[in-house]
């Protein structure tokens, strides 16, 4: 005679299942066209944030959640920071660093191929000391760098204060060194159940989704023909028989 089901068993098996999940927010933090959009597609393995070479492409917080073994990473990618001018810069800056404030863990994307990386990132690494934040220091565009032994200068002088646990040396384009990275930071987050389900990709609505998808390719299509200061909205989404969308939306302008 076979023996009932264990139903005790079977609880305490899915107990120590979650047990070994990890689960918490990434900030990913950086100046201006750092890559930080491009890296979090790629820890996602799928589109979830927009990339231009405009500078400030992302205004607003976007979630992408990438899975790296048992741990769900919530990561955000935030608008660049740099000393703002005008109100609406100074308020994408204090996204950024709202977003790092309440992260667990923190990821400083420099753009490695750049002289000047060492100057324009060096405020945002006073900004984590004044804050009392370690993160994870991460050179990006290695692939682009013309001067390969400069990267380890480049990275002991950002790290000059001992800000940063850990340093990387990435391409988020090519995807080299980022697996090393993800790992890293997924071992770095607290046990907990996961947030999500395990094929959601962002948190964004399709409609806003949508509306940035072309905003970016204003972006990229226009160029100068329209200011750069435009939004976009999604005013209806149909979704048709043959398993098409059709989208109304409108761009708005500053001026005409």
């Amino acid at each position: 005679m076979l023996p009932e089901p264990d139903s005790g068993g079977a609880d305490a098996r899915d107990g120590e299942e979650n047990a070994e999940r990890r689960c918490g927010f990434v900030a990913i933090i950086g100046a201006p066209n750092a890559g930080k959009s491009t890296l979090v597609n790629r820890l996602v393995g799928s589109k979830v944030s927009i990339v231009s070479p405009k500078v400030q492409t992302t205004r607003t917080r976007v979630l992408g959640i990438a899975l790296s073994g048992p741990t769900q990473m919530l990561l955000v990618d935030t608008p660049g920071i740099f000393a703002p001018r005008r109100a609406l810069d100074r308020a994408m800056v204090d996204a950024a660093w709202d977003s790092a404030a309440g992260a667990d863990a923190i990821a400083l994307l420099v753009d490695a191929s750049r002289t000047t990386a060492a100057a324009t990132t060096a405020p945002v690494v006073a900004g984590l000391k004044k804050r009392r934040r370690q993160a994870v220091l991460v050179l990006n565009k290695v692939d682009a760098a013309a001067d390969k032994p400069k990267l380890l200068a480049l990275a002991a002088a950002l790290n000059a204060d001992g800000v940063f646990a850990a340093v990387f040396m990435v391409s988020a384009l090519t995807g080299d060194g980022v697996g090393d990275l993800a790992a890293h930071l997924a071992q770095s987050l607290p046990p907990g159940p996961w947030l999500y389900p395990e094929d959601q990709l962002s948190d964004m609505p399709a409609r806003l989704l949508a509306a940035e998808i072309t905003r970016e390719q204003v972006f990229w299509q226009l160029q100068q023909e329209l200011p750069y200061s435009i939004a976009v909205e999604t005013e209806q989404w149909t979704d048709r028989s043959d398993g098409s969308v059709r989208l109304d939306q409108v761009i708005w302008v500053e001026r005409e």
